[in-house]
């Protein structure tokens, strides 16, 4: 029972240890309780250090579903922060929300509690989407996808692939997650098989090959990869019905240059014309 309490204590303040008594992390967030838009606040404490200082966090929702992905760096005082803004399109279920952090070996796991994302009343709709374009620059315009390669924006490498069951309508690449977004149509239970460039999309940390997060329709799924010196190369089941999958790296293209004179483009234009239908006017400053 002593040793159960203590368990429980150890738990309770954020504190776990793997692999014997001197290796442990220490992980603390600011609050136990947050709403939509607000930012968490992650950091800790790494007490006994090996050979990497990169540290994996992952945000999982009540139903289990990845909804944020971080890489943070361990300091030379042996500390490590990040914040975190909660809400968006992967982050709408109201309740428990749990955090893993691991490093080498040793991970630890706490939790919060998350109120939900509002529904956006139809006559605020035009304002936000304004807000998003130009918040929101780490999507991109269309990818060109024939039979079977896959062009990524501002890339002159492709990407081959092969698909049964189903097809590609159109892939785009998410610099705020790191990830490629493969919009799929899937007529029935089916696989893809992509070999993805490591200059198109990656996941290393320190020089070495980490693990990608695959997620279909927003649910983490297990799939084969065979590595080269030149790319990576996936094979994902989906099942009939299923519509995106997201591959979730360390690095992926373009670079932000291109994408924020795109999205300044198309920010204005909305801008534009949400204004003229509006019939708002700005008046001259000359």
């Amino acid at each position: 029972m002593i040793f159960t309490l203590f368990g429980i204590l150890i738990t309770s303040v954020g504190t776990t240890t793997a692999f014997g008594q001197n290796e442990s992390i220490i992980l603390n967030i600011d609050k136990t309780s947050y709403l939509e838009g607000e930012t968490i606040s992650i950091s800790g404490e790494i007490e006994n250090m090996i050979a990497s200082n990169q540290i994996s966090l992952i945000i999982q929702s009540p139903n289990g579903n990845l909804v944020a992905l971080d890489q943070m760096t361990v300091g030379s005082d042996k500390q490590f922060s990040t914040e975190i803004k909660l809400g968006g399109k992967l982050m709408k279920q109201e309740g428990t929300y749990t955090i893993k952090v691991q490093y080498g070996e040793q991970s630890i796991t706490t939790s919060f509690e998350f109120g939900g994302v509002t529904d956006i009343p139809e006559n605020e709709l035009e304002e936000v989407i304004v807000e998003d374009i130009v918040m929101e620059d780490s999507v991109i315009v269309d990818s060109i996808v024939t039979a079977t390669t896959l062009t990524i924006q501002d890339s002159t490498d492709l990407i081959s692939y092969e698909i049964t069951n189903g097809k590609i309508i159109n892939v785009i690449p998410d610099l705020d997650a790191v990830s490629l977004l493969i919009d799929i149509e899937a007529i029935d239970d089916g696989a893809i098989t992509l070999t993805i460039p490591r200059s198109v999309l990656d996941s290393t940390i320190n020089g070495s090959d980490d693990e990608f997060f695959v997620l279909v329709d927003g649910e983490e799924v297990f799939f084969e990869e065979i590595t080269t010196s030149t790319d990576r190369t996936l094979t994902i089941e989906f099942l009939a019905g299923s519509e995106q999958i997201e591959i979730i790296g360390t690095f992926v293209i373009p670079e932000f240059g291109t994408i924020a004179a795109m999205i300044l483009a198309v920010a204005i234009i909305s801008i534009i014309a949400i204004s003229a239908k509006s019939r708002l006017s700005i008046p001259s400053r000359y």
